[in-house]
């Protein structure tokens, strides 16, 4: 049964316009995107194929165009059209940061770097750059590493600091494992970058560690 012989209650667009986009499953999100579905199925039925093939909206948002393409139905130009919603979503956050106060918006915060930082397979240190008011001067990606882990080097972080003209910084770094659970290198590198920054006054105001479901803060757990 095509979308549009459904009770209009229950059809993704129309849910959406009515509630929001919360109340909406992964795949009806999904169907919105895709628009139409394919001969013999809807878009909910191919987007229940799409998260199903791919283990969930993650993996469809990672699957490379070659992958995508497979898909009967999908193809370059509509893997391009998802990967432009994904960035648009991390521009947004960003802009949202920049303009308001970075460490008194800890759910926009966990948001944004969830975005930007869940997806690698190898481990990325990041660091966000801020004024004396909290408010963000810059994100960057500092440092790469294994999926084990990331080498990361005080002295670098002080002269990024330093360039920035930065009074604060938020770092925050990635588990390829999922699992948001801060380690005891974690601990480590944190009380080490402290020391350094505190040299320079300034403030270290949280360390996030991003996984599949959960941001972690350090500062939260009281481990700063």
């Amino acid at each position: 049964m095509a979308i549009t012989d459904w009770p209009s209650e229950e059809r993704p667009r129309e849910k959406m316009l009515k509630h929001g986009g919360s109340v909406l499953s992964d795949s009806e999100l999904l169907a919105i995107f895709l628009r139409i579905g394919i001969k013999g199925k809807s878009a909910v039925e191919l987007a229940r194929d799409l998260l199903t093939r791919f283990d969930g909206l993650r993996g469809v948002m990672d699957a490379t165009a070659d992958q995508f393409a497979e898909v009967p139905g999908m193809g370059p130009a509509k893997w391009a059209q998802l990967q432009a919603c994904l960035e648009l979503g991390q521009r947004y956050l960003q802009t949202t940061l920049s303009r308001g106060e970075a460490f008194t918006s800890p759910m926009l915060t966990r948001q944004f770097l969830q975005a930007r930082l869940r997806a690698y397979h190898h481990e990325v240190f990041a660091c966000l750059f801020l004024d004396n008011q909290n408010r963000l001067i810059r994100f960057e990606e500092l440092f790469t590493g294994t999926i084990d882990c990331a080498s990361v080097y005080p002295r670098e972080v002080v002269k990024r600091v330093l360039s920035l003209n930065a009074a604060a910084v938020i770092f925050a770094h990635n588990h390829p494992s999922g699992i948001a659970e801060p380690s005891q290198s974690d601990r480590h590198i944190t009380q080490r970058l402290q020391s350094a920054l505190g040299l320079i006054d300034v403030r270290v105001l949280d360390h996030f560690v991003v996984g599949d479901a959960e941001v972690v803060s350090m500062a939260e757990r009281g481990l700063i």
